[in-house]
């Protein structure tokens, strides 16, 4: 049985969200502790509500939650250039996480546009 998380998007947030614990745990700084703590919070909304979001099914609820996701994986994507910027994190661990979130901004634009695209056709036929 299919569930969110057959869903690439779902797949690459998860990812992010498993690095960001896992670079929190090996390089939280006092300095740093609010730009961690966001961007915990950021990466963890990407997975989530693209996981809430499925459970509505083809709806306008389900495209709203993406668009939220989106939101919440470019912020991803500023806190992890912020702390590369600031060396608060290891270069190639940051790199890498934010390719992958790259990855998962993608995939969620695509899918944002496709289901927009199909509502707009949906409500022209309607007229």
């Amino acid at each position: 049985m299919r569930d969110h998380t057959s869903l690439r998007a779902w797949q690459e947030a998860h990812a992010v969200s498993v690095g960001v614990i896992r670079l929190v745990r090996s390089s939280w700084k006092p300095c740093a502790g609010a730009l961690f703590n966001q961007l915990q919070r950021a990466s963890l909304s990407v997975q989530l509500n693209i996981a809430e979001g499925y459970t509505f099914g083809n709806s306008p609820t389900f495209t709203r939650h993406l668009g939220i996701a989106y939101g919440s994986a470019v912020e991803t994507g500023e806190l992890l250039r912020l702390a590369l910027e600031c060396e608060t994190i290891p270069a190639n661990t940051g790199a890498k996480l934010l390719k992958q979130n790259g990855e998962a901004e993608r995939i969620l634009l695509g899918m944002l546009k496709r289901r927009r695209s199909l509502a707009g056709r949906d409500t022209q036929s309607r007229l």
